[in-house]
């Protein structure tokens, strides 16, 4: 690619490259601690609850503490040892992705203990829990729980050895908390995931030239049970936007962008072998593509798809992926030719290692020849010299439909070279 020699040009690219991350967010998983009654008596029984929650994008396989420790601190600073034992089951856990879980532990309060307790996990210093022992000295005391601790400093007392991103998140005991103990930002957060790849990638034939990605899917229902989630807890809302953007015309025009909000119904594991070596998947719905132009410009179409997912996990920590997405448009016009140029079928196959390479392919079959081919590779720069996050990105593009303006015209090979968020 050559220099790019204009101010104005750099700072769109910085301010585009911005908006991605904004866009995207930060994937991880977290656990969060909170006792699940404000108050107690001396010598009671007290339930201390954990939500672990997966928004990674990637299957979570950890095991849970059998038991947890700590220590009960009184208003005078004075210390008791504290200890829960598990009693919920399992004692390890495999999470599928954009999900979450809760687990318990029993434990019993001082018997000597009376007035405002604070609870220390070991392994979470930072994590504070608050129980009012006997009858509140004030009216209208409110129990919090403590700050956010960081799941480097936390070892491996409470928090999955396995699982390094977890964090303590904060979490509330209070009377006035919603049922589900989270604040409407945390059930928002949790319900919210990556999609689609997220990406920024620049490229130089016939002129530089940057093609990007974002996508998000957000969960309509919350689960009662996340291990054993109902039919409508798997229904999703999904946008995904995709734009090209003319890089070296002295005004930097986008060239196309492609609107696409879906509505669908997706669960990775429908059904699993007991080794969880091969499983079977589902995301099916409906989806609108558009690319908001008027006139002669605009282009429009809808389709009903269904898109199983055969999963095969190697022993050495990677997972191959098989995902054809069958597509049968409505309310889409005839005369448009959209059928002809992209096809009925996106044939997709992934492989991708734990926290390693991941690749990627696309094939679409129109009629007459129109096809098109997509080819990624992503590598986590976690693992180079920059320590950073997101992946080093590379794109190769060949065949119709790279952009929904020129669906029906043939784009020649073209190879950018990027960042992903979500690969």
């Amino acid at each position: 690619m050559p220099c790019l020699r204009h101010t104005g040009l750099r700072h769109a690219l910085f301010l585009a490259i911005g908006c991605l991350c904004l866009a995207a967010g930060t994937a991880h998983a977290g656990l969060s601690y909170r006792l699940t009654s404000p108050q107690a008596s001396p010598g009671g029984p007290i339930e201390l609850e954990g939500l672990l929650t997966n928004d990674t994008g990637a299957a979570l396989s950890s095991p849970v503490a059998r038991e947890l420790t700590g220590q009960w601190v009184d208003a005078q600073g004075r210390t008791t040892p504290a200890r829960f034992q598990l009693r919920t089951s399992p004692d390890a856990i495999d999470l599928p992705a954009n999900t979450f879980t809760r687990m318990a532990w029993s434990g019993r309060v001082p018997a000597g203990a009376h007035g405002l307790l604070t609870l220390r996990l070991d392994g979470a210093a930072d994590t504070l829990l608050a129980l009012q022992v006997g009858a509140a000295d004030l009216p209208g005391t409110q129990v919090a729980a403590g700050a956010a601790s960081d799941a480097d400093a936390a070892g491996t007392a409470s928090v999955p050895p396995s699982a390094t991103a977890l964090a303590a998140a904060p979490a509330t005991a209070a009377p006035s908390a919603p049922a589900n103990g989270l604040s409407p930002f945390d059930t928002f957060r949790n319900a919210i995931s990556s999609y689609e790849p997220v990406y920024f990638a620049v490229g130089n034939r016939d002129g530089a030239d940057a093609r990007f990605q974002v996508s998000f899917k957000y969960r309509l229902f919350s689960p009662d049970d996340p291990a054993h989630p109902g039919f409508m807890d798997n229904w999703y809302f999904g946008y995904t936007q995709t734009a090209l953007w003319d890089l070296h015309s002295d005004s930097i025009p986008f060239v196309d962008t492609t609107y696409n909000p879906s509505l669908f119904w997706a669960r990775d594991a429908l059904w699993s072998t007991g080794d969880k070596r091969w499983s079977l998947g589902l995301n099916a719905g409906f989806e609108h593509k558009s690319n908001g132009k008027d006139d002669e410009d605009s282009r429009s179409l809808n389709d009903l798809y269904a898109q199983p997912e055969v999963n095969y996990r190697f022993d050495g920590g990677s997972t191959l992926s098989f995902q054809p997405r069958f597509k049968y448009y409505v309310w889409t016009d005839r005369d448009m030719g959209y059928r002809d140029a992209l096809g009925y079928v996106d044939w997709k196959l992934r492989w991708a290692q734990d926290d390693g390479l991941i690749l990627s392919g696309l094939y679409r079959q129109g009629t007459e020849g129109r096809n098109a081919t997509q080819l990624e590779a992503a590598w986590p720069l976690k693992r180079t010299f920059l320590h950073m996050n997101g992946h080093l990105y590379v794109q190769y593009f060949r065949g119709y439909g790279e952009t929904l303006l020129g669906y029906d015209r043939k784009s020649d090979p073209q190879f950018r070279i990027g960042i992903a968020l979500v690969p």
